[in-house]
């Protein structure tokens, strides 16, 4: 180099903090290479990709675009549902300069949450025109159908201080409150008691709403049953087809104080999300009422369009795809459904679907599994209930891991450059790359999740937590993070933690996290418990589960298809205790009741059956379609980043960067509900897989369990123990002298 011009290149002194944002910067440009195929450049361009800016972090498309207008005009926005990225088109290249320069590593205020945006260069941004969909057959949404004025009084009419019961057959069931006129709804049978009606008809107040509907031709006879729910944010119901015996074919329902979002699914596997706007009419004939199922996922906020879209009449903006979407918060939403009581046998177009027409009842879920009474049960359960359910879920729950904890961060941190690392359970291993400096190796018994480790270059083998096949003595440190309690029998945890002491040289320590009995402690809510009242949009739904398997429930998926409009979740108590030895089914992001129980794991959407597909080569075929993606900046579809009590919001999140299907075994896996679809449902198409819902064992421990289980191993002490999000947490340290 010329010395000249090596004198005049004068170094650019950077503070610790900016190059703490350009390393995240970098990971996140990496990230998005990696997950999603989005090439940054390096040189300035119009247009930016902002990771931590999207739908999926919680970021709407005022708060963000706000920010963004800050730093000059801005030509487009493009946020792509579930995403947890957005891109930005500037007017001019010094417009995202100035962006680049000045919203790096800034904290964007979303509500009562922060997340920290972190900018890269693209070439270019494609976005396609907005596409529409059809609504079902037989659909009709009536916008403003009544003003502001009728919807006060009519939610003034709707007495929710009554508890004369025999009037109105008022009931708080546990995902909302519900009054019948009429006629009563009985959740016992999914029908009506015909020869029973209620002493209070509907009520006064609805009767000019019902004769305009009958003047506009939306019914031809007025209704004699009214179902009012009331929704408070975050509830919702699951999807179901309404009785065809109990009631008419015309079914109405009225929306008042809030807005929501309804999704209707047809057996073939067909998707429509219906907004149901403040003050409109929904009215389901046909076809629709028939044989789509509706349903509402219980969520605080909906993705929406960003504007009120023009009337589309017969279709309805597609809210898989668009990019001008927006967030909307939900408030307490009431609905009047009205309907005409059935006095003959359905006669419809629809027989699968019809009880009346011997339509078969919904399968019932198969009943729980037994807690084990011998080692022989204990690891049937254990297989069932953990490895196969890991194995078919490996690509989706790897999906959702992304931030490492921090207090295991630091343990990692700790030890000493060259430290041999034994990570037992290591998942997709997200803590073998933690510290570079030790020599790390992990092992899993889940075999897909060994294969994602090897495809981010971790070393990492197939094995049981209870036999790990390595030299007596041989590592610096061990840790086992989130599995422990998957382990059925007090003698199995044991023996789990007498395995990770074998490992251990004189002297070494290992770290253990277990998932906590008490969600709440010293006066603290678990992030666990308080992400039920922090819902994403899907997907996140309340896609949902525990904190290392933290993924946000969909809510109840069960697809009842004899139900009442909006009006039968007929679940059984999840938090009840275990009964005559058998598990129950935990309610997610609820306290514990019992400390023996299985978890629902759910999918986000089925996967087209491929023939001759195993499921495994599938994948394998998905992985290598996406390796062959080089650059391109539409995010896929049907991905939810699911939140975690160990989940940093400020980290740009790689969670929802996958489209995963079920992995289908040729062997059925217990673990997994495929009943909960609906038995109207007509299979026609083979094909069409639905989303299932995984249940995983877990053993939850109290305070003081896990120093009394490692207590009972000799030659070890415990160095520390402390509660953290949610998970009891031991430092265990081994004798020098074993």
């Amino acid at each position: 180099m010329d010395a000249t011009v090596g004198n005049n290149v004068k170094p650019v002194r950077r503070s610790k903090e900016d190059k703490k944002v350009i390393r995240k910067q970098l990971k996140a440009s990496h990230t998005l290479l990696k997950h999603e195929g989005i090439s940054t450049a390096p040189q300035p361009t119009k247009s930016l990709v902002v990771a931590n800016g999207g739908l999926g972090n919680g970021v709407s498309r005022e708060e963000l675009s706000a920010a963004l207008k800050q730093m000059g005009e801005v030509d487009k926005l493009i946020m792509h549902p579930n995403k947890p990225y957005a891109f930005v088109t500037y007017r001019s290249e010094e417009s995202a300069r100035k962006a680049h320069i000045n919203l790096n590593g800034e904290k964007l205020q979303c509500g009562e949450n922060s997340v920290t945006l972190y900018l890269s260069y693209v070439d270019s941004v494609t976005c396609e025109e907005e596409a529409s969909v059809p609504l079902p057959e037989g659909l009709v949404l009536v916008e403003d159908f009544v003003c502001s004025e009728e919807e006060a009084l009519l939610l003034a009419a709707i007495d929710w201080s009554s508890t004369n019961t025999d009037v109105t057959a008022q009931k708080a069931l546990k995902h909302r409150r519900v009054k019948h006129y009429g006629f009563e709804f009985r959740y016992d049978n999914n029908n009506v008691d015909k020869d029973k009606p209620l002493s209070a008809g509907i009520p006064q107040e609805c009767l000019l709403v019902l004769e305009r509907c009958v003047k506009n031709q939306h019914i031809d006879i007025m209704p004699d049953q009214l179902t009012v729910n009331q929704y408070e944010s975050g509830q919702g119901i699951p999807p179901h087809v309404d009785t065809h015996s109990a009631f008419e074919d015309t079914i109405m329902s009225l929306s008042l104080g809030a807005k929501t979002v309804m999704e209707f699914r047809h057996p073939d596997g067909r998707l429509v999300a219906v907004v149901l706007p403040e003050r409109s009419l929904l009215v389901m004939k046909g076809e629709s009422r028939f044989l789509w199922t509706h349903g509402i996922t219980p969520r605080k906020f909906d993705m929406v369009p960003a504007c009120d879209p023009q009337s589309f009449g017969d279709t309805t903006p597609d809210l898989r795809t668009s990019s001008n979407l927006t967030l909307s918060k939900r408030g307490t939403r009431t609905s009047l459904t009205f309907r005409k009581i059935r006095n003959e046998p359905c006669r419809c177009a629809f027989p699968s679907a019809c009880d009346s027409q011997g339509a078969p009842p919904s399968p019932s879920p198969p009943p729980p599994p037994s807690l084990p009474c011998c080692h022989a049960d204990a690891a049937l359960l254990e297989e069932q209930y953990v490895h196969r359910v890991y194995d078919a879920i490996a690509s989706h729950f790897s999906s959702t891991r992304h931030s490492p904890w921090p207090r295991v961060c630091h343990f990692l941190c700790s030890l000493p450059p060259g430290s041999v690392l034994a990570d037992v359970g290591c998942g997709n291993g997200k803590y073998l790359g933690v510290n570079p400096e030790l020599s790390a190796v992990g092992c899993d018994r889940s075999s897909a999740l060994v294969q994602i480790c090897a495809e981010r270059g971790f070393q990492a083998f197939v094995s049981d937590a209870l036999s790990v096949p390595l030299r007596a003595a041989s590592c610096d440190a061990c840790i086992s993070i989130a599995v422990i309690h998957h382990f059925s029998t007090q003698e199995r945890r044991l023996a789990a933690v007498q395995e990770l002491v074998r490992l251990l040289k004189p002297g070494g320590r290992a770290l253990i996290y277990v998932w906590a009995f008490e969600q709440e402690y010293n006066k603290q809510r678990s992030k666990y418990l308080k992400d039920q009242n922090k819902e994403l949009p899907e997907n996140h739904n309340p896609a949902e589960n525990s904190p290392e398997e933290s993924q946000e429930p969909q809510g109840k998926s069960s697809v009842h298809s004899s139900s009442h409009s909006e009006d039968n979740y007929r679940t059984v108590d999840n938090n009840q205790h275990v009964t005559d030895g058998k598990l129950s089914v935990h309610t997610n992001r609820t306290a514990f009741e019992t400390k023996d129980l299985l978890v629902p794991w759910h999918l986000k959407d089925g996967k087209k059956r491929v023939e001759g597909d195993s499921g495994e080569g599938g994948k394998k075929d998905q992985q290598k379609e996406k390796s062959k993606k080089t650059s391109r900046s539409k995010a896929t579809l049907d991905c939810n980043p699911a939140t975690s009590p160990g989940f940093d919001s400020n980290m740009f999140s790689d969670s929802s960067l996958d489209t995963i299907a079920a992995t289908h075994s040729s062997k059925p896996i217990p673990g997994c509900d495929t009943s909960q679809t609906c038995s109207s449902a007509l299979k026609s198409e083979s094909e069409i897989i639905p989303a299932p819902v995984f249940h995983r064992y877990y053993h939850v421990f109290q305070q003081g369990e896990l120093e009394q289980l490692c207590a009972q191993q000799a030659g070890v002490t415990v160095q520390s123990s402390y509660h953290d999000q949610g998970n009891w947490c031991v430092i265990l340290e081994k004798a020098l002298n074993r």
